[in-house]
């Protein structure tokens, strides 16, 4: 009975403060339906508005950072009356949703301020290129949001054999005017961006895009220049390669289109004539490249260049002996006369077969100035 009796008795005064206040010209107190905080204790005046000198009384833990709670509204009001808190107006709310403001760094963040301290230092290259791996799993860290200012190395140590680290940071933060200390261990390796192997390749295939990945791994695995995924496509190894090994540029080379010992065709290409026979390749070449060839006809070894798979194109009679330059003959020709033709002819017949001698190459490839039959002036007789 008694107990009825006081609790009709804090229903009619929570009621009759807030007409009260309300005549004597002060704001009631008013419950607010959401609040943010940035300490780790929710206060009166965090809930209550016009809390007066009540509003620094602690009244609640405050959530994890960067979380999110709620409390009955019929909790908060008994919370209150504890500490004296009465006539509190909560209109038609329910709960109270309490945020805990935080500042929160991403895995990413930490990764990258560690790279930027390690950045062109112990021998490493640019902080891109550095992965970073934690001792301790870290996936989002969520500090005070007092902590405004920037990350900043304070003490850096590496061990450039190991890939050990060990790197102090602190943080400027509103609230006090020590700095937050922050404190990370780990390896960091220096990467790059390489084509991998999918699977064994021998030296005379052709490099597909099923054949080739590209993945970041650690430089030292990659003694030279990496070649990248789009370069190696199509390409050929110099030797046979495993399953899941880097390429270097060094590894890779043209595809071979003529092989050494090969039979292939020998295109003969010169003003007017296009002639094809058949020879054998003396050494291996890919696509542009100048290489010897044999033809088995006129048993000459020719240079020519690789134009297609099996396929060497020889620009005029190359051949492996030079030959003896043919005696240009020199004299007047009459206005009316012209030179003679080309002997097309004589010159297929020296492309395709072995000449006599030289003076018959000499005559199949230099066309012969027609000599004027034209008798030679005399000198007039010295008078004596």
């Amino acid at each position: 009975m008694i107990r009825a009796t006081l609790a009709t008795l804090s229903a009619l005064l929570v009621l009759a403060l807030p007409a009260q206040a309300a005549d004597d010209g002060i704001a009631a107190p008013t419950l607010r339906a959401s609040i943010t905080v940035t300490s780790d204790v929710v206060r009166v005046g965090d809930l209550i508005e016009n809390a007066g000198s009540a509003a620094l009384i602690a009244v609640y833990r405050s959530p994890d950072l960067g979380t999110t709670g709620a409390l009955p509204v019929a909790q908060v009001v008994s919370v209150l009356r504890a500490k004296q808190v009465i006539g509190v107006m909560t209109g038609d709310i329910r709960e109270v949703q309490v945020t805990r403001l935080a500042r929160t760094f991403a895995n990413k963040d930490l990764e990258n301020a560690v790279g930027s301290a390690l950045e062109r230092r112990f021998g490493l290259g640019d902080a891109a290129n550095i992965t970073v791996t934690f001792d301790r799993g870290i996936s989002d860290m969520r500090l005070d949001a007092s902590n405004t200012g920037a990350l900043q190395p304070v003490a850096t140590r590496y061990d450039a054999r190991s890939g050990r680290f060990d790197i102090a940071f602190e943080i400027n933060n509103d609230s006090s005017p020590a700095p937050t200390k922050l404190r990370f261990t780990g390896t960091a390796i220096e990467t790059v961006e390489v084509a991998v192997l999918t699977r064994d390749i021998e030296r005379t295939e052709t490099l597909k895009s099923s054949d080739v990945a590209q993945e970041r791994r650690p430089k030292a695995e990659v003694t030279g220049e990496p070649a990248l995924r789009d370069r190696a496509v199509g390409m050929q190894l110099r030797r046979p390669m495993r399953a899941g090994t880097p390429i270097r540029a060094a590894d890779i080379a043209k595809p071979e289109f003529v092989s050494r010992d090969q039979s292939v065709t020998v295109i003969y290409q010169v003003p007017g004539i296009h002639l094809t026979t058949r020879g054998k390749a003396i050494e291996s070449g890919a696509e542009g490249d100048t290489v010897s060839v044999l033809n088995l006809q006129t048993k000459r070894t020719l240079t020519g260049v690789v134009t297609g798979r099996g396929q060497v194109t020889v620009l005029g009679a190359s051949q492996s002996a030079p030959m003896e330059t043919a005696v240009e003959q020199t004299s007047s020709l009459r206005r009316d006369e012209a030179p003679a033709p080309v002997d097309t002819a004589a010159l297929v017949r020296n492309l395709v077969q072995a000449p006599a001698s030289p003076a018959q190459i000499a005559q199949a490839q230099i066309p012969q100035v027609r000599v004027s039959q034209a008798p030679a002036k005399q000198a007039p007789a010295k008078s004596e």
